[in-house]
């Protein structure tokens, strides 16, 4: 069968997340809408974050705002264009507002 983590348990996963990122004020409200985030929009990532971990997102005032995987590892985050793409959405906490019909 197939399990799918929802933002309801944002809180538990953030308290115990080994791999975090921290997303720049200007790519928070894209990120809230669902989508990835860029290496322009990267603030902060934890060191050695390998490529496909699970990190939690939060913005540069440390509230968690969302989780995804890193499509980069720390090391080529450094490397990569600044339109490539460091996290790729899973959920964040706009979700429950754009898909309150589907979640209750």
């Amino acid at each position: 069968g197939n399990f799918r983590l929802t933002i309801h348990c944002l809180n538990y996963v953030a308290k115990y997340a080994k791999y975090k990122v921290w997303v720049k004020a200007n790519s928070e409200m894209s990120f809230l809408y669902g989508h990835h985030i860029t290496k322009v929009g990267l603030g902060r990532i934890t060191e050695n974050t390998p490529q496909y971990a699970g990190v939690v997102v939060y913005n540069m005032s440390g509230i968690p705002l969302g989780f995804g995987i890193a499509s980069q590892s720390t090391e080529l985050c450094a490397k990569v264009e600044p339109t490539a793409i460091v996290v790729l959405h899973q959920a964040d906490i706009g979700e429950y507002l754009r898909d309150e019909q589907e979640m209750n």
